[in-house]
Parts: C-alpha cells; structure tokens; sequence
C-alpha cells in the first residue's frame, strides 16, 4: 500500500468531494496539516406527532419513562459515538455537548437542537447532525406504541464555527410539515 499522500498541494475548494481520491476511491480526509481551532457546530431537526402523543411527552406518563429526558442523553451519546457510526469521520475529542428541545403545541411537534465543540482539525457538524438524529428517533422509539405515524423532519445544519473555511449561518428558510 502507498503511503504517498492523495491530492497533497491541491487544496480542497467550496463544492469539491473531498473523501474521494484521484482514482475515485473512497479514503478518509487527511486533516494532519490543518490547524486546531475552536470548532463549533448546532444543528436542529423536529418530530411531529398527535397532540395525545406530545401530551404523554409534556406530562411524563410515557411507559419507558421520561421521554426528553433519555433523548438528551441518547443524543449526547450519540454525538460522541459519530467517529464510530459514519464510516469516513474521524474520531474527535468533543470538549461540549448541549441538546435542548423544544415543544410545540401549535403544531404538536419536538424540535431538538445540538451545539458540538471541540478544539481541534476538522468540524464538527456530523457530531451535531448524528446528535440530534439519535435524539429524535429516541422519542420515536420511546412513543411508537401509541403513535406510529411520527415524522422526523427537517434536520439540518443551522450554524458552524471555526476551521479555515470560517463561520457559516443557514439561511432560514420556510419549509411545508408535509
């Protein structure tokens, strides 16, 4: 095996593929030369529901027990586990994880959010994302006895911090519950 490193003087641009070699084989990034930064990522996704089945969440009645409650800690879990679950990420160091939720009545929805930090050479938005996909499908999981018709939605990147590439905002768009 060569140990002659892949694309070594190109610099990956906005747009490129960068887990792919010259000869399109699957490799993980070389992040050796990078800088270790302050990296920062929140990302956010939703749950909707019946109204009977976010009554059971807000209430705390739900037979497995305290529903949002176990999600954080999935979600955290998760979180530090993304090196593990995601084939071409690398391991990292989190230094910070903090998952809210959000309850919405008006729509009978859960929206959970997770900020990821670490100090270190590569970002962290795959931490977030895996968060907040792990906490969602714990609610599912916890509540699917008495509603199977959940939706998970809208998960996405909402804001990044830190590494050469700089700070990046989602732009807010507006999206249809279907």
């Amino acid at each position: 095996m060569s140990t002659k490193k892949i694309n070594e003087n190109t610099p990956q641009g906005q747009g490129e593929l960068t887990h792919f070699d010259e000869a399109g084989q699957a490799h993980m990034v070389d992040v050796g030369t990078k800088s270790e930064t302050h990296r920062i990522a929140v990302a956010c996704g939703t749950i909707r529901m019946k109204p009977e089945t976010l009554a059971i969440i807000q209430s705390g009645t739900a037979k497995k027990g305290d529903v949002l409650g176990i999600a954080r800690i999935a979600a955290i879990m998760a979180a530090k586990r993304t090196g593990d679950l995601i084939p071409l990420c690398h391991p990292l160091a989190l230094t910070r994880v903090v998952v809210n939720f959000n309850i919405d009545t008006s729509i009978s929805s859960v929206t959970c959010t997770a900020q990821v930090e670490t100090y270190g050479k590569t970002g962290v938005e795959m931490e977030a994302l895996t968060a907040v996909q792990v906490g969602l499908l714990t609610i599912y999981d916890m509540c699917k006895a008495v509603d199977r018709r959940m939706v998970i939605m809208n998960v996405k990147v909402m804001e990044k911090y830190g590494g050469k590439s700089g700070d990046w905002i989602a732009e807010q768009i507006e999206s249809s519950p279907d």
